[in-house]
């Protein structure tokens, strides 16, 4: 998946699902790694990093 796809199918996510996209794409990426697709576990874990970083930092 190109880094534009990443970034837009990120975006896509988190308007859809807001924070809790995060926690879905590092589950998706520990179920995949389980299986044995390490290179779409891989996929999975670059969007859930895309979505952090729209997301930006944390707020106190």
């Amino acid at each position: 998946m190109r880094e534009i796809e990443i970034h837009d199918y990120a975006r896509q996510l988190l308007e859809a699902h807001g924070a809790q996209a995060i926690a879905e794409a590092a589950k998706n990426a520990v179920a995949l790694e389980m299986k044995g697709d390490v290179e779409l576990a891989k996929t999975w874990r670059h969007i859930g990093d895309a979505m952090k970083l729209m997301r930006g930092p944390h707020q106190s």
